[in-house]
């Protein structure tokens, strides 16, 4: 086992790293005009920044620390919910991107309110600052004070987790997104540069893939599952992933934020399909290294404890500071991006609608200090998920809770005009309380297939309600319905496009890429 020490060396480049990336928070916020700039970084965002920044966002809190943990202790099946987001990436690319972006809204309980009534907005704006407190802050917090609590072992987890959040909170605070999504292509180098290391020096180690298949059980070197798996049975990849996808990659003003802050729908797409195309050659550099390590470490107590063990083992001076700083990068982003967007929410979905009279300068105060109080809830909370079995699992399992009414009422919603407000509001409220419900009284059923059965229940829930009550003014819904005519309408424009620059076929080349990953490791 290795010693969880770092030299002087390492210490001066992640501090150097910590001191550029808040003088790039301080100096972006300096320039910030007014809410647009502070929380939508001016909607001015190219395609490889949005792209980026929506990467690294996602993954430090399923990821470096996650992933590995959980490939080491269950098995390969976690990919499942990386290339399903690819998957899902392309869905939002294609049908549901254009209508965002037209709307010009601040936050998607803004888009809901625009599609349904202020109820709808005001319950689902509540709903995700809960999730980014509870399942995304505090988990990227969490994973982080177990890299620094490896590191520091005389220091309370507490201690490290609210270090991490004064880090984070710092430039997030001072520069709004646009500091975010800047600071993010920083991290994205070096999350991907440590990230192809480590693979690459555990193989190395491990002297071929044959040890690993002598260790390892065969089923869990494969990505698909039986149906009795107790980790992700293939019902439950089939059923229940895609809504869990939908809910974080294309609701969640967490992710959302960052397609809201693109210039054009063109930009958008492109930097939604580069996401979804750096999804997948995470199964390489951070799943498979959690594999090799049941061949270097097989008696770990904790699985999230793999990647910074690879780290600490295989790593020289100098280059464990420069990964360990990418690490903590890729923690920092969700943090930061997670507080972003929270302030957003407060700022945008409350805070100006009861004070319409303040002035733009005035709101982006207010979303500092939303911010910085949502950095000190997520800070308490942190600490207790070391109760759960695995950082993946406490991310997931909440996520079967909250993500399947808000995806039944944006789903038909946009494909549905028959869909009313006061149906989505009350599925919001009834799933709310089913949701306890099973929380207090669980059921014997796979987190997965639970997330499946409450989305059809609020299916069912809207379509009947719906055709009791009011339908909508079409007038008034119309530019947040998807209609064929709008594929008709592309089609013209995408022929005056080479090939390279024509999103469709982008788009399938991509799904072919996903699909071939999944046969071979099937």
């Amino acid at each position: 086992m290795p010693h969880y020490t770092l030299a002087q060396t390492d210490l001066i480049i992640i501090l150097v790293y910590f001191c550029i990336v808040l003088a790039i928070g301080i100096k972006v916020g300096t320039e910030a005009k007014g809410t647009e700039d502070y929380f939508l970084a001016g909607r001015s965002m190219t395609w490889p920044f949005v792209g980026i920044s929506l990467f690294a966002s996602n993954i430090s809190s399923t990821t470096l620390v996650g992933l590995s943990g959980d490939a080491y202790a269950t098995g390969i099946s976690v990919f499942n919910y990386e290339w399903m987001a690819a998957i899902v990436l392309v869905f939002y690319a294609v049908f549901f991107l254009p209508m965002v972006l037209q709307s010009k809204v601040y936050t998607m309980p803004e888009f809901l309110q625009r599609r349904y009534d202020a109820r709808s907005r005001y319950f689902f704006s509540g709903l995700t600052l809960v999730g980014n407190i509870l399942i995304d802050t505090a988990g990227a917090l969490y994973a982080g004070g177990i890299l620094l609590k490896m590191i520091f072992p005389d220091i309370p987890l507490w201690q490290s987790i609210l270090v991490l959040a004064l880090l984070a909170g710092a430039y997030t605070v001072a520069g709004g997104l646009k500091a975010v999504i800047y600071t993010d292509a920083i991290q994205t180098i070096l999350i991907l540069i440590g990230a192809i290391i480590v693979s690459i020096l555990a193989y190395r180690k491990i002297d071929g893939w044959e040890a690993v298949t002598a260790v390892t059980p065969e089923n869990m070197l494969s990505l698909i599952q039986s149906a009795d798996d107790t980790t992700l049975p293939w019902t439950g990849l089939v059923l229940g992933v895609p809504i869990l996808g939908f809910y974080f990659w294309c609701t969640n003003q967490f992710m959302a934020q960052r397609i809201l802050s693109a210039k054009n729908i063109q930009h958008g797409r492109y930097g939604t399909l580069l996401a979804a195309l750096l999804k997948l050659p995470v199964l390489f550099i951070m799943v498979l290294p959690g594999s090799m390590s049941r061949v270097l470490y097989p008696d770990l107590p904790n699985p999230d404890q793999v990647y910074p063990t690879l780290l600490f083992d295989l790593l020289p001076s100098g280059l464990l500071g420069l990964v360990v700083a990418g690490t903590l990068a890729a923690l920092m982003s969700s943090i930061d991006s997670t507080l972003n967007s929270a302030s957003t929410l407060v700022t945008m979905d409350f805070i100006r609608q009861i004070r319409p009279q303040w002035s733009d300068r005035t709101l982006m105060w207010a979303g500092r200090l939303t911010a910085f109080i949502f950095m000190v809830l997520a800070a308490a909370w942190a600490p207790y998920i070391e109760n759960f079995s695995s950082l993946f699992q406490y991310l997931q399992n909440i996520l079967a809770y909250i993500a399947p009414p808000v995806v039944a009422v944006f789903i038909l919603g946009i494909f549905w005009r028959g869909a009313t407000a006061t149906a989505a509001f009350y599925t919001f409220i009834v799933s709310l309380g089913i949701s306890f419900y099973l929380i207090i009284s669980p059921i014997d059923m796979h987190f997965l297939h639970v997330a499946f059965m409450l989305f059809v229940i609020c299916l069912i829930i809207m379509f009947i309600i719906s055709r009791l009550t009011e339908k909508p003014n079409l007038q008034d819904i119309a530019p947040y319905l998807w209609k064929i005519r709008r594929l008709q309408e592309e089609s013209v424009e995408l022929e005056l496009l080479p090939w390279y620059q024509n999103y469709r076929i982008l788009a399938a080349l991509l799904l072919v890429l996903t699909i071939a990953l999944v046969i071979v490791w099937r």
